[in-house]
């Protein structure tokens, strides 16, 4: 009994030995790792990688059990795949994996391009193509529209015909006009202006989508989930507006709705809003600022 508390005593004087000696970088430390697994947390709950970290989960417990019982075939077996399926998941979670990067090469710098002339164009195009789209939603003609915004679609705009030309209603509509040779594939917008007509864009591999959404709906949420794009999407079924980002769709807008979406997410500048959050974040661990509070006290 003795020694239990002698034990007890000895890891309660390293604890407070640790507290009384932590540093303001400390802290610091330890809030950007508690970001980076609560990013990890989220990610992996709205992506497919969930499942393959179960997956995991589940053959590390049977190798366990497998050298525990000393089952010497089923113990090789699963060595051999433990193995390559770090190299597997690289593969087959690529986009999941890219769209990682690109949100954390997403900074202040990254979007100088959009200056106030630039922004004016890209609200301009958005105003002209949300009516074109209420137009075609009333006329049931079916549409796929990419806004372009960091990363930049190249190999998307080469699997089309360049176009190069400012956005105007009447140019949207005789683009997706049903006969013709450019309405069955995705129109790209960059910067405001119609860059490119009749592309391919990847579809998704989400097997859990809503059996009604169509083969545009999943080209629309493919492309999504490979860049940061915006994409527009009329069901030429049901002539409903949906919008996809980030590799999630919402559908049910209609022309005025669609455009406050797209300035929304086109122009608002969310860096500003998290890179407020960060300096507040520091400005509550500030230790000077603490000091100073206590003089003036």
């Amino acid at each position: 009994m003795g020694g239990f508390f002698n034990a007890l005593y000895a890891t309660l004087n390293q604890i407070l030995y640790a507290i009384s000696h932590i540093r303001v970088l400390d802290i610091l430390d330890i809030i950007v790792i508690a970001f980076i697994i609560y990013k990890a947390i989220g990610f992996l709950r709205e992506s497919r990688a969930g499942q393959l970290v179960k997956g995991l989960l589940i053959l590390f417990a049977m190798y366990v059990i497998s050298d525990w019982l000393e089952l010497m075939t089923l113990q090789w077996i699963l060595s051999k795949v433990m193995d390559s399926v770090i190299i597997a998941a690289a593969v087959i979670f690529q986009p999941e994996l890219r769209r990682i990067l690109e949100n954390v090469g997403k900074t202040k710098f990254a979007r100088d391009r959009f200056f106030e002339d630039k922004e004016n164009a890209v609200a301009e195009s958005i105003d002209k193509i949300g009516k074109a789209a209420g137009f075609m939603a009333e006329k049931k003609i079916g549409a796929l529209i990419v806004f372009e915004r960091v990363t930049q679609l190249g190999e998307i705009v080469n699997t089309g015909t360049l176009i190069d030309a400012t956005a105007s209603v009447s140019m949207v509509n005789n683009i997706f006009f049903p006969k013709s040779p450019l309405h069955d594939g995705a129109m790209i917008v960059r910067e405001g202006r119609i860059l490119a007509a009749g592309c391919i864009l990847p579809l998704t591999q989400n097997d859990n989508l809503n059996s009604q959404l169509g083969t545009r709906h999943r080209a629309a949420i493919g492309m999504s989930e490979n860049s940061d794009a915006v994409v527009l999407v009329v069901s030429e079924e049901t002539g409903t507006i949906s919008i996809a980002v980030g590799g999630k769709i919402t559908r049910n807008y209609n022309s005025v709705t669609a455009i406050a979406e797209l300035h929304h997410l086109l122009i608002t500048n969310e860096n500003e809003e998290s890179e407020n959050k960060i300096v507040s974040v520091f400005k509550s661990i500030n230790p000077f600022k603490k000091n100073k509070e206590r003089k003036d006290d």
